[in-house]
């Protein structure tokens, strides 16, 4: 029983688990710090937006002042209002006022019930069409979308940095396999030929060239496998758990090795092409639209500090607010007031500056269309390039392994020499470490596109 207890426990340990990229992006996109970092930025702009919103939210106010010395009362003054702004220069209003005392100001006097007020303030000029509070609502609500653009750029960018982690593993794993089995070759040349000249059928030279083969096999493996491990703890980097503990990559853990047939699904480009690909649907594209319509909204704010302030208001007052035919034109409260400075040089000032942002931000926009296209198109010829070298080195790999099994033959007849062997293994050795370089090249590419036209993709 103890052994067949070791025996499993033994077999558990050696039980590799295949973790595929989309898996892995998977983790990446649900539980990185930094993707969870982006989120709180869109968190942060609904915030603002709430906050500009709150410019609208009704309000009350009471004024309560009062004063007594030597036992006079000198004035007790109570003022409660009720405002509603709206979306143009327009606030509604409703006042009550109450006050009394031996030292009063006239013109606060009123009846003893108090006085009641119910009105409109407007600006008829500046601040009308266009206004402060107007302005940071619109432009809040431009900068969350601009915000979510901003987000999934970000969000790719992050999942584009933890792919070429993925690729880099493995590669180093294939790399890894490709050393482990020419070290199995290695090893059963240098029986060969250690028997051999047992028999007597080859000199001892031969036995130290296997030996040195051999060795030299075991030193490229530990390389192999210390690129590795550093490709692992790279790649461990982007792994966290939902409670925001980082992960360390197991030993049992492999990459997949079929990722050239996954890949264009893992990242949504199977069906990618120039002629669907919309540039107005790009959010960089979308994001500095959304910034030049919240520059608009600077402009206009700007261009309508250059019209005089012009702000009236009407109040009806009446002593009984039970009564609404006691509201007549013959009890009112009004007043005008108007400002314009002469040279209007600070307002003039501050338009010209915002019409050159928006100006820069547009020929910010248009660079970046062409940019886009262009780095796209040229991604797309490099993709094609790349399967045309695929294919020549696959077929070069594959005459090197005929080469290498045609003189290994010719070695174990007698007819060849272990000298020989070496050239053609090292050859085919050096053919699929390229082999492997080159799909490596080709997985970045792809995510290049992926991140280029930062496409989303699906969990």
């Amino acid at each position: 029983m103890f052994l067949v207890m070791i025996t499993n426990l033994y077999a558990q340990d050696n039980i590799t688990s295949v973790m595929t990229l989309s898996e892995y992006l998977g983790y990446v996109k649900n539980y990185h710090p930094i993707v969870k970092q982006a989120n709180l930025v869109i968190n942060a702009s609904e915030a603002k937006l709430l906050k500009a919103r709150g410019a609208f939210d009704p309000k009350i106010e009471v004024d309560f002042d009062k004063k007594e010395f030597k036992e006079k009362e000198y004035y007790n003054q109570l003022n409660g209002a009720f405002k509603i702004p709206t979306w143009y220069g327009l606030e509604f209003k409703g006042n009550f006022e109450q006050n009394d005392g031996l030292f009063l100001n006239p013109e606060n006097n009123v009846p003893l019930d108090g006085l009641y007020s119910a009105g409109v303030s407007a600006s008829l000029l500046k601040g009308f069409l266009m206004n402060k509070r107007m302005a940071s609502l619109k432009q809040a609500k431009f900068f969350l979308n601009q915000t979510q653009e901003d987000q999934q750029i970000l969000v790719n960018q992050i999942l584009y940095d933890a792919s070429l982690s993925y690729f880099n593993w493995l590669k180093t794993f294939n790399e890894k396999k490709v050393f482990e089995a020419f070290l199995k070759n290695a090893e059963v040349r240098f029986k060969a030929t250690k028997r051999a000249f047992v028999q007597g059928e080859k000199p001892a030279i031969d036995t130290t060239e296997a030996i040195i083969t051999l060795n030299s096999r075991k030193l490229s493996l530990e390389k192999a496998r210390i690129k590795l491990v550093k490709s692992s703890l790279e790649l461990s980097n982007f792994l966290w758990l939902n409670d925001n503990t980082p992960v360390e990559l197991q030993e049992s853990i492999i990459p997949d090795v079929d990722t050239f047939n996954s890949i264009d699904a893992t990242f949504n480009i199977a069906l990618f092409n120039n002629e669907n690909f919309d540039i107005d649907n790009h959010p960089k594209i979308r994001s500095l639209e959304f910034k030049i319509k919240s520059l608009d909204v600077d402009r206009r704010l700007k261009r309508n500090n250059l019209l005089p302030q012009l702000d009236v208001q009407y109040n009806f007052l009446t002593e009984n607010a039970n009564q609404l035919n006691t509201l007549n034109q013959q009890n009112y409260k009004g007043g005008i007031n108007f400002k314009v400075p002469l040279f209007l040089r600070k307002e003039r000032g501050d338009l010209k500056l915002a019409k050159i942002k928006l100006q820069d931000v547009a020929l910010e926009n248009e660079v970046a269309r062409v940019t886009i296209k262009n780095k796209v198109n040229a991604i797309q010829q490099e993709l094609t390039s790349y399967r045309t070298q695929n294919d020549l080195t696959v077929t070069i790999v594959r005459d090197y392994e005929t080469l290498l099994k045609a003189e290994d033959r010719k070695f174990f007849l007698g007819e060849s020499s272990l000298f020989l062997v070496n050239y053609r293994e090292v050859k085919l050795i050096d053919s699929k470490l390229k082999a492997i370089d080159l799909e490596n090249n080709f997985f970045k590419t792809k995510a290049k596109l992926f991140k280029a036209a930062v496409i989303s993709i699906t969990e």
